[in-house]
């Protein structure tokens, strides 16, 4: 496959509504699109940073810089394919969402060339997969009690509860008394506390928690696993793993007995899906994190997540969870589950004219 050039898109999407975690407040997605032009056809891709380098170091403005100065030049001219791109990117290091980006279009372009499905390449077995929901931190228990309702009658078949220091006990004591036992909910804590909290993570073991998901720093396996002997409640890795080489780490080291697998964070699907096997050789569940994607990266997100691996809801959302108007057709919560999309790559197109108006800048990069 050879090609002939790449644009770097730019769009602004306003969220529904505010998103809090305990590394900052999102009102908006200031995403970067890939699209990769071939003399077969184009293959499309998002970009997962985030405008500030708070939820991990790279950022939307560097991602594209970097694109342009050193990943897109290092391509081969022809002969490319997902597989080649990820051997070509290694010697340049870190940049994973870009990196990610990259690879994703090339192998879309590839896949939309051949007719076969992103799913059906990585390996999926199911044709739909159950989803759960990230809840951001709120300003009060009533105004997440009400969220939390909502979600749940929509259908979401899991509720995760974002927590920090101040908000962590109380907020999960008020979900669980007014939904019951029986309501699958986890916490994620985006490496907001340490080991010194050890006592305090340990009252969490009283809410019956699927799982408490990054507590500490995210450099960090050791203490992590230090903590894992402290806690009834299974810890769950995410920034932690931003490899295979990671993830089995972690696994041997005992920092994790579940694996939220971002693959933006891991540099793409191709390693996203080495990380699932070594999980699902070693009995450790996985399920696919999310970044407030469109249903340009939902789609790939929603394929992965059809894997063997992951038997936990993952955060694979309905696009009305975060957009009022999302740039493809959008991903529809149907008993809690989403479709597994089955036409040639991604499966899904961008909408002209919507796409048109929510961009910001266009960049041609001839290859």
């Amino acid at each position: 496959m050879k090609i002939s050039g790449i644009e770097l898109r730019r769009i602004h999407l306003p969220l529904l509504a505010p998103f809090r975690t305990s590394f900052g407040i999102e009102t908006s997605r200031d995403v970067l699109l890939v699209r990769v032009v071939t003399s077969e056809g184009e293959g499309w891709a998002e970009c997962a940073a985030m405008s500030e380098p708070r939820y991990c170091s790279e950022y939307v403005d560097a991602a594209q810089d970097v694109l342009r100065k050193f990943l897109i030049p290092a391509l081969p001219k022809d002969g490319v394919n997902a597989h080649t791109v990820g051997r070509v990117l290694e010697p340049f290091t870190g940049h994973r969402m870009a990196k990610s980006a990259l690879e994703t279009a090339v192998l879309d372009a590839h896949l939309r060339m051949t007719g076969e499905s992103f799913g059906s390449y990585l390996g999926a077995d199911r044709n739909r997969v159950p989803c759960g929901v990230s809840v951001g931190i709120m300003d009060s228990i009533p105004q997440l009690l009400d969220a939390v309702e909502g979600f749940i009658a929509e259908g979401y078949a899991r509720i995760k509860l974002k927590i920090e220091p101040g908000w962590d006990l109380e907020p999960v004591r008020a979900v669980r008394e007014r939904f019951g036992d029986e309501l699958l909910l986890q916490v994620d804590a985006n490496a907001a506390y340490t080991l010194v909290n050890a006592q305090h993570l340990a009252k969490l073991d009283d809410f019956g928690l699927l799982l408490i998901e990054q507590p500490l720093a995210n450099d960090d396996l050791v203490q992590h696993a230090q903590l894992a002997k402290l806690l009834r409640t299974p810890i769950c890795l995410d920034e932690s793993i931003e490899s295979a080489a990671d993830a089995a780490a972690a696994i041997s080291l005992g920092a994790c007995s579940v694996i939220n697998i971002k693959p933006a964070r891991v540099g793409g699907y191709l390693e996203a899906r080495r990380i699932h096997d070594i999980a699902h050789a070693h009995g450790i569940p996985v399920w696919c994190g999310g970044m407030l994607e469109t249903g340009i990266g939902r789609a790939a997100n929603v394929a992965l997540a059809a894997l063997p691996g992951f038997t936990l809801p993952g955060d694979t959302s309905g696009s009305s969870r975060y957009f009022a108007t999302d740039i493809t057709e959008p991903f529809v919560l149907t008993d809690g589950h989403l479709t597994v999309p089955t036409g040639p790559g991604l499966g899904v197109e961008p909408l002209p004219d919507f796409l048109e108006e929510v961009t910001t800048s266009t960049e041609w990069i001839t290859v």
